[in-house]
């Protein structure tokens, strides 16, 4: 039975907006529209208002954002208006058509410190302009809108779009036999078909809040690279560097959150289904891609 909900989703090109246009396709939803910077520029504020206006859709699956991180120190303004204001745009149009918005943020709006879980309403202090551009968009919604949900993800992998996964098989085909990768970053993989699955459910509800959604389990940077070595039968030797080595090598980066462990419990208090272990989406994934 076609489901009548008309939904408009940002970033239709990346990984996650790619992957949550085919899971409401495959829902039913026949109402679907799947954007990208090319149809829409979020920084034109009068845009953002007379497209949403205009589409008058029930919800907004907002994923568009700069996401690259590093690039991201050298343009902070431009990052601004795509991440912070962009986000604003987007929640005041929503509420000028009563529309509910989901806004996907990132384990990058903490400072990464210790070794506890953070929690939804832990203090937002992120290191890098991306982690503090995705937190001001974080309150845009919060103080613009009634009917959000924030989900913040973290290492995000799907079948559109680069991602680490992909960067480690392309060094493994490219005839690469030894790689020092980052072990002190712990953190929790998030492979977008699961999440799409999550965010749709989400959509179906009226359980607004902030909720943290990755793939269940934690590893660092190295396990990571292991895993995926292992899985899909690449020899490789990987070497265990610390962040403080790693930026010796590498330098000009941005700081990143060596703690990204995000507690679940928003998921299960909303009864939310938690996403599969990262290893099963792992190798899932890597069939996928196969």
């Amino acid at each position: 039975m076609p489901k009548k909900m008309k939904i408009l989703v940002t970033g239709v090109k990346g990984q996650l907006g790619y992957d949550c246009v085919r899971e409401l396709k495959e829902r039913g939803y026949t109402s679907v529209s799947g954007i990208d910077y090319d149809d829409l520029d979020i920084t034109d504020e009068a845009a953002v208002k007379k497209f949403i206006e205009e589409y008058k859709p029930d919800a907004v699956m907002h994923n568009a954002a700069w996401t690259a991180v590093d690039k991201a120190e050298e343009l902070p303004e431009e990052v601004y208006k795509v991440n912070a204001l962009g986000v604003k745009y987007i929640a005041e149009a929503c509420k000028a058509v009563n529309a509910k918005l989901i806004y996907i943020s990132t384990d990058y709006v903490f400072g990464g410190t210790g070794e506890n879980y953070y929690d939804t309403d832990d203090t937002k202090s992120g290191l890098s302009v991306y982690g503090k551009t995705k937190a001001q968009g974080e309150d845009f919604v919060i103080n613009t809108l009634e009917k959000y949900f924030i989900v913040r993800v973290s290492w995000v992998f799907g079948k559109n779009g680069n991602n680490f996964v992909k960067t480690m098989l392309r060094l493994a085909d490219a005839g690469i036999t030894e790689l020092n990768v980052v072990c002190d970053q712990i953190g929790s993989p998030t492979y977008t078909y699961d999440l799409s699955k999550l965010l749709c459910d989400m959509l179906e509800t009226d359980k607004f809040g902030v909720y943290h959604a990755t793939n269940e389990g934690v590893c660092s940077w190295y396990d990571f690279a292991v895993e995926i070595f292992k899985l899909a039968n690449k020899t490789v030797k990987v070497n265990p560097v610390t962040t403080e080595e790693y930026l010796k090598l590498v330098p000009q980066q941005a700081k990143r959150p060596l703690n990204s462990r995000m507690s679940k419990i928003s998921l299960d208090n909303g009864g939310f289904k938690r996403l599969p272990s990262w290893q099963s989406a792992l190798e899932r994934y890597l069939k996928e891609l196969r």
